[in-house]
């Protein structure tokens, strides 16, 4: 019998996450947090989303956020796991053979930021992590392939480097503020977008009064994004070669 819930999982350069929610994602479980192993090689990413999710509820279908982009049938880049390990990889069938059920695998700012852009306008997801996420959105549809976190912020640091998790480390508080306030406005002045949400784990840091134009949203905002995965308008950016994707299926 066909199992509507879907396991949302957020690979991170620090963190993995994992959830399952309804089909209209909504959260059914707590999430569950564990380290990125190191080094984070597909097998040890694999083998980590295998062994978490046991303890969550059964699932008919699997999204994954991932940070790097990603390609229709491989991930291309992942700046903050090691791009050599995974350029190439294919994700969703590793995923889609252990658990045996269909499996969508994106970019993590996209699927973060699908379950929270519902348009209508212009819109922007920033993700302030171990690096940068970036996705945008215009009347609740995606624009696929930006990775403005491998973009130069200065002359010496992209903005991985720049606003990343390891910068918060070195430069502190309030240097670390400073220069959040100048990425909101290069972003803005860059995408003119009518609005700019921030989430991901550091978004917590900010402590200046953000423009009307700016919010921080709650870290669980986004999980409905997994869910958006699998509607009928995001089928053209997957590939439809077998028989489990998009086909009721047994559940894990």
């Amino acid at each position: 019998m066909f199992n509507p819930n879907i396991l949302c999982v957020d690979i991170g350069g620090t963190l993995v996450k994992a959830a399952t929610v309804n089909a209209s994602g909504v959260l059914i479980s707590d999430f569950i947090t564990t380290q990125t192993p190191k080094p984070s090689t597909p097998d040890a990413l694999v083998d980590l989303i295998s062994d978490v999710v046991k303890t969550l509820p059964t699932f008919g279908r699997v999204s994954v956020g991932f940070p790097g982009v990603v390609g229709r049938d491989h991930i291309k880049t992942a700046p903050n796991l090691g791009t050599h390990h995974w350029n190439e990889f294919d994700l969703e069938a590793a995923l889609q053979r252990t658990f045996g059920v269909p499996v969508r695998v994106l970019n993590d700012a996209i699927v973060y930021g699908l379950g929270i852009a519902q348009g209508p306008g212009r819109e922007c997801v920033l993700t302030f992590g171990t690096g940068m996420g970036c996705a945008l959105f215009c009347n609740g549809s995606a624009f696929f392939g930006l990775e403005l976190g491998q973009h130069y912020a200065n002359d010496d640091l992209n903005y991985d480097q720049y606003i990343g998790h390891a910068a918060y480390l070195a430069l502190g508080d309030d240097a670390w503020n400073e220069r959040a306030k100048h990425v909101l406005a290069k972003v803005q002045a860059l995408t003119n977008v009518d609005h700019l949400f921030i989430g991901g784990g550091n978004s917590r840091r900010i402590n200046f009064a953000l423009p009307p134009w700016a919010s921080v949203v709650p870290p669980a905002s986004g999980i409905a994004g997994g869910a958006r995965l699998w509607r009928s308008e995001m089928d053209q950016w997957f590939r439809q070669t077998n028989d489990l994707v998009g086909a009721p299926t047994e559940s894990r």
